[in-house]
């Protein structure tokens, strides 16, 4: 019997900024959420976002961005190039459904577009757990 093929999640910076926000550990929470082996991914371009956002942003937000680059080195980065005038959510929602990859995001716009096109979302709940919608 071969082992477990992982689930394939890409994370959004708003994702990756939950644990300076409300002390939840992430990487746990999808864990138990999913009761799968889980592989989670960061796109280069929500890369390149956080580290623009940790060298430019308000105070706050540097820390956070910081912190979340540090998550983000735990993942594996998928590089991948901007069509067009994409931002990194036109991005995400681009390479979720032709990889056919679940999306853990914190961005209620995001997660109405990936759910219109049957994308399986990870999002925070009550800002207390992890919660996911379509079929897992």
């Amino acid at each position: 019997m071969s082992p477990e093929k992982p689930t394939n999640i890409i994370l959004d910076s708003s994702f990756l900024f939950i644990p300076s926000q409300f002390r939840i550990h992430i990487f746990d929470e999808l864990q138990e959420a999913l009761s799968r082996k889980l592989e989670p991914i960061i796109l280069s371009s929500t890369y390149s976002e956080l580290q623009t956002l940790a060298e430019r942003g308000s105070p706050k937000t540097r820390l956070q961005a910081k912190l979340a680059l540090k998550l983000a080195g735990k993942c594996r980065l998928i590089k991948v190039r901007k069509h067009g005038q994409e931002n990194p959510d036109d991005i995400i929602v681009r390479v979720a459904s032709s990889m056919k990859f679940y999306v853990a995001t914190n961005d209620s716009t995001l997660r109405k577009r990936l759910r219109s096109i049957g994308v399986t979302v990870i999002y925070m709940r009550q800002k207390s757990h992890l919660a996911v919608e379509g079929s897992a």
